[in-house]
């Protein structure tokens, strides 16, 4: 082998080592490298230390801050005899002050509901008062026909009959629902049971209340004594002396609803519609006026007593509820 040959073989292989080196070079960069990657997503231990170091610091101050906002809340809760005091006072208060609201509201709904109930009881017995006074001057007027008619039955012609013999027999022996007082009570049931009688605070009225409930049901009484007085004898009498035919014959003249009004016309016009009376020869006259004359002490008792009674303690009632609720415009 020349020298040249040999210089060209020691080039080679230069080279080859060069290249191995270069080789082994870029190796070790990527082993390198691969460690620095590993490194850096592996957190160090004095890393996480640094970490977790501020956190326990944090969480240990938190504790203290908490210890003292515990001590300090502590502190301003605690209460004395005087916040007891005033809480229970506002509470006291305010409870009272819903009860006399309270209160106050019912004393109004029951003022405005006593008004209301003396206002339709006074109605009731204003209308009450005005039909009995009519009552009784009709009553009146029939204790006269009833002595005239008595007067007549004793001593006067029984076959040639005035224009007024007629008209007296009827109203004296035949009318009777016609004076017949009946007094309305609607209300002061209403008020007896239902229980609001309460409502009205005066004694007086209260007792004058208990007083017309006794008078109502004397007049009551009074009028179902009237009647069975004129279902016997009064009405057997009529059947046998007294002519309907007279008092039919003016109904088809006189249209008029009230049989009373029909009667009261007839007598203030010149008609003379023909009567009689039936069965005369067994008519006893004495027996007949006696008849008549002990109903009309019958009717008399009534007026004079339990009407009147009854009236006395309307008016009173009326003078009462007028003074206490003003109802002299009603």
């Amino acid at each position: 082998m020349n020298d040249e040959e040999k210089i060209e073989e020691e080039n080679s292989l230069s080279d080859e080592e060069a290249g191995k080196e270069e080789v082994t070079n870029l190796s070790a960069d990527r082993h390198d490298s691969k460690e620095e990657v590993a490194d850096a997503n592996i957190p160090k231990k004095e890393t996480i230390e640094s970490t977790e170091q501020p956190i326990t610091h944090n969480s240990s101050l938190t504790t203290k801050e908490m210890e003292v906002h515990h001590h300090t809340h502590a502190a301003h809760g605690k209460k004395t005899w005087k916040d007891y005091f005033w809480e229970f006072l506002m509470l006291f208060l305010a409870v009272f002050c819903g009860f006399l609201a309270e209160y106050q509201l019912e004393h109004v709904i029951e003022h405005q509901r006593e008004k209301e109930l003396a206002k339709a009881l006074y109605d009731e017995l204003l209308d009450d008062s005005t039909v009995a006074a009519n009552k009784v001057t009709n009553r009146l007027g029939k204790e006269k026909d009833m002595d005239y008619l008595s007067s007549y039955f004793k001593d006067s012609s029984l076959t040639n009959l005035p224009q007024n013999f007629y008209p007296a027999y009827t109203t004296s022996l035949y009318l009777i629902n016609t004076y017949a007082f009946e007094p309305k009570d609607g209300i002061l049931s209403q008020l007896r049971n239902s229980g609001s009688m309460r409502y009205f605070k005066s004694v007086a009225l209260q007792k004058l209340l208990g007083d017309i409930n006794v008078n109502i049901n004397t007049v009551r009484y009074r009028n179902e004594q009237e009647y069975q007085f004129f279902a016997n004898p009064v009405k057997p009498f009529m059947l046998k002396y007294y002519d309907w035919s007279w008092i039919d014959n003016l109904r088809k003249e006189d249209t008029t609803a009230n049989v009373l009004d029909v009667i009261n016309n007839y007598r203030k016009s010149n008609r003379n519609i023909e009567s009689k009376i039936l069965n005369i020869s067994s008519l006893d006259r004495i027996e007949a006026s006696n008849l008549i004359l002990f109903y009309k002490q019958m009717l008399v008792s009534t007026r004079t007593l339990q009407y009147k009674n009854y009236i006395i303690t309307n008016h009173k009632i009326l003078q009462v509820l007028r003074k206490n609720y003003s109802l002299e415009n009603e």
